[in-house]
């Protein structure tokens, strides 16, 4: 996979993630003053590392053979594009009497950082394009 595609590829997914980020906090926001409710986030980026960690160790690591389909295989990289984000629960917390353990104001900044982070990446996939557009054009 070459640089270009694989750098659209991590925008699209970041993209996705972003998306998914702000539906789960726009979700707790709406959701802070009911009792019992617990907080929701994503985790995607560790998942991610790991996958690229794997990669850049099976690069580095030794090549083992295997003689027989039975054996196990061993450094096996962790391809990036089987991660997908999960929603992760917040049980453990409460930070209020009627057991909720949503922030309203944390969340609301929470939003406006989403909201940050989805522009600069939409105009870092523009100039991903742009720069595609430039190659052709010459």
């Amino acid at each position: 996979m070459n640089s270009f595609t694989r750098s659209v590829d991590l925008l699209q997914r970041a993209l996705d993630v972003t998306t998914l980020r702000y539906n789960v906090t726009a979700n707790n926001l709406a959701n802070s003053e009911v009792p019992n409710f617990k907080r929701t986030k994503v985790n995607f980026e560790s998942e991610l590392k790991r996958a690229f960690e794997s990669e850049e160790k099976a690069r580095s690591g030794f090549k083992l053979t295997r003689s027989d389909s039975r054996h196990f295989e061993l450094n096996q990289p962790y391809d990036y594009r089987d991660v997908e984000p999960r929603r992760v629960l917040d049980y453990e917390t409460t930070s209020k009497a009627n057991g909720n353990n949503v922030d309203a104001e944390t969340e609301a900044n929470n939003i406006l950082q989403i909201q940050m982070q989805y522009r600069l990446l939409t105009s870092m996939t523009n100039f991903e394009f742009s720069q595609l557009g430039t190659v052709i054009r010459k």
